[in-house]
């Protein structure tokens, strides 16, 4: 894992994004990061617990799911929302206090993609809270940390 190369991509104010090469085709990717039942099993930050998930096996767009998370020792659940999804493509969620994370997979050969995950708190109300308390590094470490995984995963 330490000799994946994650990049980091410029979206935008209020955005974190980092990119990775995957060795493996869109829709294997996409069949893990489009089921919310799948979540803990991908993410590198250690913020989502593994408890039962509540919502669909595999995301569209309006769809809802719950999952269980854990900051600071506390645990909580939160429910999000899909707010753009394009099938093998684009899978975006809202959280309940506004932001949004967002996976674009671009298939750039039958056995190589590339997956840019965003961190995008520039939908919630007073983004700079989020640069005050340091989510967009801890979020940024986070997504690196998950993107270095899902390439190893595909190795």
């Amino acid at each position: 894992m330490a000799d994946t190369i994650v990049t980091t991509v410029d979206s935008g104010p209020h955005k974190v994004s980092r990119r990775v090469v995957v060795n493996a085709p869109a829709a294997d990717i996409f069949g893990l990061v489009a089921n919310p039942h799948r979540h803990p099993e991908l993410d590198g930050s250690g913020t989502v617990r593994d408890t039962p998930v509540t919502g669909p096996d595999a995301l569209s767009l309006g769809a809802r799911f719950g999952v269980g998370m854990k900051q600071f020792g506390v645990p909580y659940k939160i429910t999000s929302t899909v707010t753009d999804f394009d099938d093998g493509k684009v899978v975006e969620w809202q959280h309940p206090m506004g932001h949004r994370w967002r996976w674009e997979l671009n298939e750039t050969s039958p056995t190589t993609t590339e997956v840019t995950e965003t961190f995008d708190y520039s939908t919630i109300k007073v983004p700079k809270i989020i640069e005050i308390l340091g989510y967009d590094k801890k979020n940024g470490a986070g997504i690196e940390s998950t993107l270095r995984g899902l390439a190893a995963r595909f190795a």
